[in-house]
């Protein structure tokens, strides 16, 4: 095993386009690290400099004690999961795994020794003998994880590897990975477009955007505190609500006007982001995630400065819970450009011109529980958490902490 060390990395392709600008990324030996962003954002061009499929452009890149800027790909002792398996299907499942092995002419019991010990962790073993095509999706995805493992490699290197899976395997397969990469403990850098697959797997997560490093931390910890609107909105499923608001006195503490109505903030939201004290009179982007919104009528004692009116304009039963898209006057959704880029890369019906359109009201999701008696085109009185607010400079777009908040996030 080895760490993956990015040392102010840069790519440039020949047309000028700055894929990578300034990477600087630690990878602690044994560590699941993932790499998270829209399409676009240099995620998979990081993950190729490493493998040695790009040349680098500027920076150093370590792994180990090695710097690998000129090594070649096959020196590297790395291995390497791609999305589309790679399987050769006129191979069987064992020669499949033991390929890469036989190649580099390592001994036949090893290679036996190493094949069988990877599809015994795999659950492999009764299909050693069949061709891909007679292996289900994850079956094969199996085979690809195992041909990397018999490698014994320094680092694993998966580009979106579940990403051709269905929804449920895809979860079944998320589960196997993380555990595959605990028992066998070797370091691994994980791409994918999926905030879902980032948020359970990794042990950290860096989230990209066109090209540059946003953040890099615990997966709890981008949720709760993002250094910024662009990971604020990509983090989080269904996305956070952004909206324009004012900072407000309120009875020698603050509160947030949203149009004409007002929420309190309480000491322990204040005590968390001091900062946001030198807003008062100040417009600000006010992040509310949707699981932090609820019908009213199932919080009773929720007083009428946590609360927001509005009007039902979708509601969506999965079961356990109702999705309510709802309408509040007075105030507008953010237009910022991550909020554009966000929408765009969310594929949102209409996009930012859907934004545009709703005038002076906002569009909002809660995330309501599913006994809420919420009917499409009637008011509702939603139950908001204001401890779990969130607050972007509006000119910057940067999150409203401590001050000291933003360097932090975007270093670490």
């Amino acid at each position: 095993m080895a760490e993956v060390v990015f040392e102010g990395v840069t790519k440039i392709y020949g047309d000028g386009t700055k894929a990578v600008d300034s990477l600087a990324l630690d990878i602690a030996d044994g560590e699941f690290m993932v790499l998270v962003g829209p399409s676009g954002c240099g995620k998979t061009t990081a993950l190729r400099m490493v493998a040695g499929l790009e040349d680098i452009s500027a920076g150093l890149l370590r792994i180990g004690e090695r710097v690998v800027n000129n090594v070649p790909s096959r020196d590297r002792d790395i291995a390497m999961v791609f999305q589309s398996y790679a399987l050769y299907p006129h191979l069987s499942v064992y020669d499949n795994i033991a390929f890469g092995l036989k190649v580099k002419k390592v001994p036949k019991e090893e290679i036996d020794r190493r094949v069988r010990g990877a599809a015994e962790v795999l659950g492999l073993e009764p299909f050693l003998k069949r061709k891909p095509r007679a292996l289900s999706g994850g079956q094969r995805q199996r085979v690809a994880m195992g041909r990397a493992i018999v490698r014994e490699p320094s680092a694993f290197l998966m580009d979106e590897p579940l990403s051709n899976l269905d929804a449920k395997l895809r979860v079944q397969m998320r589960a196997e990975v993380s555990r595959l990469q605990r028992d066998l403990g070797t370091t691994t850098l994980y791409v994918t477009h999926d905030q879902v697959e980032a948020m359970t797997m990794g042990d950290r997560v860096a989230v990209m955007r066109k090209g540059e490093l946003q953040q890099v931390d615990e997966p709890q910890t981008l949720y709760d505190r993002p250094v910024n609107l662009f990971v604020g909105g990509f983090i989080g499923s269904p996305a956070m609500n952004m909206i324009e608001a004012t900072v407000t006195k309120a009875d020698g503490g603050l509160a947030v006007d949203v149009g004409k109505q007002h929420l309190r903030l309480d000491e322990a939201t204040l005590a968390a982001r001091p900062a946001l004290r030198r807003y008062e009179g100040r417009n600000v982007i006010l992040g509310i995630r949707p699981e932090d919104l609820d019908d009213a009528s199932l919080e009773p004692g929720t007083p009428p400065d946590r609360r927001l009116k509005g009007v039902v304009e979708l509601r969506e039963a999965l079961g356990s819970e109702l999705m309510v898209h709802f309408t509040v006057e007075g105030t507008r959704a953010a237009l910022t450009e991550d909020v554009r880029e966000l929408a765009e890369d969310a594929g949102a019906p209409g996009g930012p011109a859907e934004l545009e359109s709703l005038g002076s009201g906002a569009l909002m999701v809660g995330r309501f529980g599913a006994r809420a008696a919420v009917e499409e085109g009637k008011p509702v009185e939603v139950a908001v958490d204001t401890r779990a607010l969130h607050f972007f400079d509006e000119d910057t777009s940067q999150g409203i902490y401590d001050g000291d908040m933003n360097e932090k996030g975007a270093s670490e």
